[in-house]
């Protein structure tokens, strides 16, 4: 396999496309963009892919922003202003500006191609591009290896899924040297992966790019005047009409566990089963790997406090996740997320919940299956996730009945 030294490294510039408006993910997207969504307790979704790069080596990132950006363009200031631009290492917010129209971003192929002066103009060799909104471990430069290997004009990063569930993705077509032969959005019946019959390579949205094949293949659309907004429905398929040498590469998960782990949480429900994951005996996403820290920003606040009082106000947390700052003052929280600088006050019962950052919840206040976003003040004796239909009045409720409060909600 190819070596990658410190040179070649500088020679790659990462992408992230993090503009995603997150419309399933209402309400917590009405103030921020997908990939600034709370996740976990302390992290933001963003911080995965950001984690990755760091992780492998990446020093150069441009993170494509759009729509309500102003959350996580101030996140990356205050978490991840971490490199330094004397050793050429960076980490810029790049928003829309019609650099070669008056459109807004209007895919994942347009958002680069509308920034192609920041591959051209420092003569990249290699362009990774990530989307921001996906939970996963991954390392990079085992990807570039084999896309160099292969001297490969794009890879992409396939996850193998059994074929009766790929029917949901864009699935790649490969021979048996994994050369790509087609690539078809959500097809009825799905192609085997020729070494693992039963099962079908998706599209994890993770690409490499020569970067002047890049260039050269989005000007030329342009140019003949042929749509090239999106990379799985028009770029790739352009290429392969082609002949450029397209190659899939297996995902190779850092999670370490039994079976690879990659999420899109694209709804409340697929979103609320992540985070309830964490807090099981043994998630399948593992945050304590220390061959794999995870970085986000570090909020200044005092430990997590637990307070017990005389009688029955005792304050207990179990199967749960506590983040700093949290006090539970006589109230009971069980198989919960609760993030930083939350006050559980006394009599209080929280079960199978997500509460955001600055939240206070009230005495005697009941909360069952909820997600309670940033800087709500639960009134006492409230109750939440109890009677749907009373919750359906005033809230949001998932399909499968998780309630949804929305962030600065005032009762």
């Amino acid at each position: 396999m190819a070596f990658i030294g410190s040179s070649l490294l500088r020679e790659t510039l990462t992408m992230i496309l993090a503009g995603g408006q997150g419309e399933r993910l209402s309400p917590l997207t009405e103030l921020r963009s997908k990939p600034s969504v709370p996740f976990g307790g302390k992290y933001r979704i963003i911080d995965f892919a950001l984690s990755n790069c760091l992780n492998s080596g990446l020093r150069k990132i441009h993170v494509l922003t759009q729509y309500k950006s102003d959350s996580l363009n101030q996140h990356i200031y205050e978490a991840w202003n971490i490199f330094n631009p004397e050793l050429g290492e960076y980490i810029y917010s790049v928003p829309p500006q019609q650099k070669i129209s008056n459109n807004w971003y209007t895919g994942t192929a347009n958002a680069i191609f509308q920034n192609i002066n920041l591959i051209s103009d420092q003569n990249h060799k290699w362009v990774i591009i990530l989307s921001g909104d996906h939970i996963y471990k991954m390392d990079y430069l085992k990807m570039l290896q084999y896309h160099i290997e292969k001297d490969a004009d794009l890879s992409i990063s396939s996850l193998d899924v059994p074929k009766s569930t790929a029917s949901r993705f864009g699935v790649l077509q490969i021979d048996t040297d994994y050369k790509i032969l087609s690539f078809i959005e959500k097809p009825k019946s799905p192609p085997e992966i020729p070494d693992k019959p039963g099962s079908s390579f998706v599209n994890m949205g993770t690409y490499i790019f020569k970067a002047s094949t890049l260039i050269n293949t989005l000007k030329e659309m342009e140019k003949k005047k042929i749509q090239n907004d999106d990379f799985g429905k028009h770029v790739i398929p352009y290429m392969l009409e082609q002949g450029r040498s397209i190659y899939s590469y297996r995902f190779e998960d850092e999670n370490r566990k039994s079976k690879p782990y990659w999420v899109d949480v694209g709804t409340i429900d697929s979103y609320y089963a992540a985070s309830m994951d964490l807090i099981s005996v043994s998630p399948e996403f593992n945050l304590y790997d220390s061959h794999w820290p995870l970085r986000t920003g570090q909020l200044q606040f005092p430990p997590a406090k637990t307070l017990s009082h005389e009688g029955e106000r005792v304050g207990r947390a179990f199967n749960s996740l506590i983040c700093d700052g949290t006090i539970i003052s006589g109230g009971l929280v069980e198989r919960s997320i609760i993030s930083p600088n939350v006050r559980v006050n006394s009599y209080t019962y929280i079960t199978d919940s997500i509460i955001f950052n600055n939240c206070n919840i009230g005495r005697h206040s009941r909360i069952r299956r909820a997600i309670i976003d940033k800087n709500v003040n639960i009134p006492e004796g409230t109750e939440i996730g109890f009677d749907v239909e009373t919750d359906k009045k005033r809230f949001t409720v998932s399909e499968t009945g998780i309630v949804v409060i929305p962030k600065n909600y005032q009762f």
